[in-house]
């Protein structure tokens, strides 16, 4: 039988999404055979926006019909027909058939939406009793000061011990920032001993719509902007009904205007204004009364960039559109991974999630995927919070990655670059980056010192002050200094700038840990079931013996790091004594060199790749290797192996490549592809950020 918890709304208002999803990344990372159920749906004709994210996010393998129950309408008559106990019987034989493919699953409750009048509540825990679940109640603390909260809590809790109910935990949603941090130790005493309470603080933004969820609630059509609208969130919406400059002075952020659809004043001065950066972004443009822009005005707008404001057109006039906007509430969706980010974020911060950890009976699974190793390295970056330098400030891809960085909060970042161009792109790209740290290196207040740095460092090669102070303008050089005078932990660059550019200020001065000769890379190679690690696959032509023994010490630490156990496979185009000649000779060398360097490690060579990954073929080759068949470190003969062979298996496997990840230098400082995407930046961040936590350990 599986786990069963059951989240559900104690009272209106709580907005139980954000809980859902943060123990939906809780459960899936802990076991892949997790389920989610919904008992109760709006209805059969729109998916249920629940349902659809928790399936889209973490590619459940489950059918929609799977994963529902019935409709708002089904339990509404048959509950007023008095057949209340038949309606939690179909519930229950909806639920076991998804029960018996899972190891745990999680259960939305409904939303105060009108299904069973006041006793919602009473329903949800009935549900969750006849399902053999525990609950996970949420309370409102939305317009709550903590006496009103604790009051709340503590009929809560007297309800649901009235019921026999198990209780995971409590939490309170939507508390005042300023109550968040005190409100769990108030509510201690409200709560039976060993149940957790939690507090997750409040963001209004979080349950502001998009443009994209109030034109489908208001059935308008896009006469532009359609592509680029699902991340316009709207703050506020006002009617402009006054002259042009009268009314642009009542324009906000994230504003949608609402405007008959004759007046192309107001449509071409909303689209100037969005494009301005002199005056906010606008949300969204809506024009009433089925009116379009003439012809002139259209093609006006059609010469403006691909990400001009959203324009809508509904049938209905202004005073109705109004009331009807007013009415659409913000949800999460896949297609908005800022919100997200946001939510997991906060529910990160106000949950202890290894004691909730604790408090479940889940089975768990050896299996390591991509996405459960991708989360375990953001979980591990943000166990010990560094401070990460990225030179490449103004690139889009790296402004996109420290704002899901800061929202999940990972690391502490600082970009380097001129303060008013990088504000401009992140003002254009519409991220909320406010308090993230910017340093021109061409105006610092550090430069000079870190010039005087370089110049000590240096002048044996030659170098002059006046030549250091010039290269500290170099944004790789000065992120690198940050790193070196303890200013930063690590930087990430390379999006832009070529791996040389970027790595050479470290061989230069951050220089190789005390023993390692060479600096080399490892590929972190998430496969379906387990992560390896192949190295090396990006630095070192063509390493000889002690520096193959280096690279395969180095590789070994960064597995231990990330939370592989090293098995080391010194790879070659023979098995043990099977094969002669220079190259097999050189492995085999290495292998002894790494051996004596480090006893404590599982080392083999020379081994092939067959025999190094394959249980079967090692019975009959090795029989007796603790490493054959039960590799996880592929330490390559030279680059030219190394790099196509993580390539065939990137491609050919289906595999996640995380790297090139640098290791042996005395500071983390990691290299990106210059085709690398925003999910590639952030992993490399959070990688570097726990380089910096093991090598300060």
């Amino acid at each position: 039988m599986a786990q069963g918890i059951y989240v559900a709304s104690a009272e209106p208002q709580t907005d139980k999404a954000i809980v859902v999803l943060g123990m939906m990344e809780l459960l899936w990372h802990q076991t892949q055979k997790v389920g989610f159920f919904k008992p109760i749906i709006k209805d059969d004709v729109d998916r249920d926006p629940m349902i659809h994210l928790v399936k889209s996010r973490y590619n459940l393998k489950l059918s929609y019909d799977e994963m529902c129950g019935y409709t708002h309408d089904i339990a509404a008559d048959m509950i007023a027909a008095d057949r209340y106990d038949e309606f939690q019987k179909l519930i229950i034989e909806k639920y076991k058939r998804l029960e018996a493919q899972c190891n745990v699953v999680l259960v939305a409750g409904t939303d105060f939406s009108g299904v069973t009048t006041p006793l919602e509540f009473d329903f949800n825990v009935d549900i969750a009793n006849n399902l053999n679940c525990v609950m996970l109640p949420v309370a409102r603390g939305f317009g709550r000061n903590l006496v009103e909260i604790s009051e709340g809590v503590t009929a809560l809790v007297e309800s649901l011990e009235k019921r026999k109910c198990d209780i995971l935990a409590i939490i309170v949603n939507r508390v005042a920032s300023d109550l968040v941090i005190d409100a769990p130790i108030r509510l201690k005493s409200a709560v039976p001993a060993g149940v957790p309470i939690y507090a997750i603080a409040e963001n209004a933004m979080l349950w502001k719509p998009s443009i994209c969820e109030i034109a489908k609630a208001i059935d308008a059509k896009f006469l532009s902007g359609e592509a680029s609208c699902l991340n316009r969130e709207v703050s506020d919406y006002k009617v402009a009904a006054m002259h042009l400059a009268n009314f642009l002075d009542h324009v906000k952020e994230g504003t949608v205007v609402i405007t008959p659809g004759d007046r192309d004043d107001i449509t071409i001065g909303s689209v100037l204004a969005d494009l301005s950066t002199t005056y906010p972004r606008i949300g969204g443009l809506i024009l009433s009364g089925g009116f379009r822009p003439s012809p002139q005005i259209q093609k006006l707008i059609d010469g403006f960039a691909k990400d001009v404001v959203p324009i809508l057109s509904v049938e209905g006039d202004t005073f109705s559109t109004a009331v009807r906007v007013s009415q659409v509430a913000g949800t999460l969706q896949p297609e908005n991974p800022r919100k997200i980010e946001t939510a997991l974020g906060l529910f990160e911060s106000g949950v202890d999630v290894q004691e909730l950890k604790d408090c479940l009976s889940v089975t768990k699974s050896t299996r390591m995927t991509p996405l459960m190793f991708e989360y375990s390295l953001v979980q591990r970056a943000k166990t010990d919070k560094q401070h990460i330098v990225l030179p490449e400030g103004d690139e889009p891809r790296i402004l996109r990655a420290a704002e899901l960085l800061m929202l999940r909060q990972v690391c502490d970042i600082t970009l380097l670059g001129n303060p008013e161009k990088i504000k401009a792109k992140i003002a254009e790209l519409g991220l909320k980056l406010e308090k993230i740290n910017i340093i021109d290196p061409s105006t610092s207040e550090l430069r000079k010192d870190f010039a005087e740095t370089y110049f000590e460092l240096r002048k044996h090669k030659g170098v002059t002050p006046e030549m250091a102070f010039d290269t500290m303008a170099d944004a790789s050089y000065f992120g690198t200094m940050m790193v070196f005078k303890g200013q930063a932990d690590g930087m990430v660059s390379g999006s832009v700038n070529t791996t040389q550019h970027t790595i050479r200020p470290s061989l230069e001065f951050v220089k190789t840990k005390p023993g390692v000769k060479i600096v080399s890379s490892v590929f972190l190679m998430c496969m379906s079931d387990r992560v390896l690690v192949f190295g090396d696959c990006a630095v070192n032509p063509n390493p000889d013996a002690q520096q193959l023994a280096d690279i395969a010490i180095s590789s070994a630490d960064t597995a231990a790091a990330f939370g592989v156990e090293p098995r080391i496979a010194m790879l070659s185009y023979s098995t043990g004594e099977s094969g002669k000649g220079k190259d097999v000779d050189k492995v085999k060398e290495a292998t002894q060199l790494a051996k004596a360097a480090r006893p404590d490690l599982k080392i083999e060579g020379p081994l092939q790749f067959d025999t190094a990954i394959d249980a079967e073929v090692a019975k009959v080759k090795m029989p007796n290797s603790e490493v054959a068949g039960k590799t996880t470190v592929f330490i390559f003969p030279d680059l030219n192996t190394g790099n196509n062979t993580y390539k065939a298996v990137q491609r050919s496997a289906n595999a996640v490549a995380i790297g090139p990840v640098l290791q042996g230098l005395n500071k983390p400082v990691n290299d990106l592809s210059r085709g690398c995407t925003v999910a590639d930046i952030l992993n490399t961040v959070a990688i570097t950020a726990v380089q910096a936590q093991f090598d300060k350990k």
